[in-house]
């Protein structure tokens, strides 16, 4: 069951959480950790039991002094998901794709001092560009993420992944009971998240 405090306590410590109730997917649920803790093993867990494309969740403040501007800023052929150009660290990486690479240039762009001279592009970390109003404005697992990181105290970026299931279509929280329960991952709720901050 969906547990907003539970959840803040495992993002607090590191841990990955999942995150349902995205208004703007039908009901797609995503892995969720806190940027400023995310490891390679974070990101291999996540590419292979989430297996969607695993984003970097930032603030549009935070996204300007990276220099990442939105893909499609305009309201032409606009699909409604906020993201900005892929990126990379400048250095200390191979391939960049390797869970290792992209748990490094995660970690690059997180830092307090990083700005846009410290990534490169294109390169294999997404990221999305949260709503100025937050969760309250744009009730997806973008916003949530980076508010739920932020009243963790855990930061205000995150890694997020969608979850797919074995035959490549969209999971839904109830295929995931057992899996759920294997891992010990707690679920938060947009719905009760936006009911928590008021």
């Amino acid at each position: 069951m969906p547990d907003i405090e539970h959840a803040l306590e495992a993002l607090a410590q590191g841990r990955i959480i999942i995150i349902t109730g995205d208004r703007l997917r039908g009901g797609d649920i995503d892995f969720a950790v806190a940027a400023r803790h995310v490891t390679a093993d974070a990101i291999n867990f996540m590419a292979s039991h989430g297996r969607g494309l695993i984003c970097l969740t930032m603030r549009p403040e935070r996204a300007v002094r990276l220099g990442i501007g939105l893909l499609n800023p305009g309201a032409e052929r606009q699909s409604g998901r906020p993201f900005g150009r892929s990126i990379e660290a400048r250095h200390g990486v191979e391939t960049g794709i390797s869970a290792a690479d992209r748990a490094h240039t995660v970690r690059v762009a997180t830092a307090p001092e990083a700005t846009g001279d410290d990534l490169v592009s294109p390169g294999h970390v997404f990221p999305l560009i949260g709503a100025p109003g937050g969760v309250r404005e744009r009730a997806a697992a973008a916003e949530a993420s980076i508010e739920l990181c932020n009243l963790a105290g855990a930061g205000d970026m995150a890694v997020i992944c969608s979850i797919m299931r074995d035959d490549g279509e969209m999971a839904r929280i109830d295929d995931l009971d057992d899996f759920i329960a294997r891992h010990a991952i707690p679920v938060a709720d947009i719905g009760a998240l936006i009911d928590r901050i008021g």
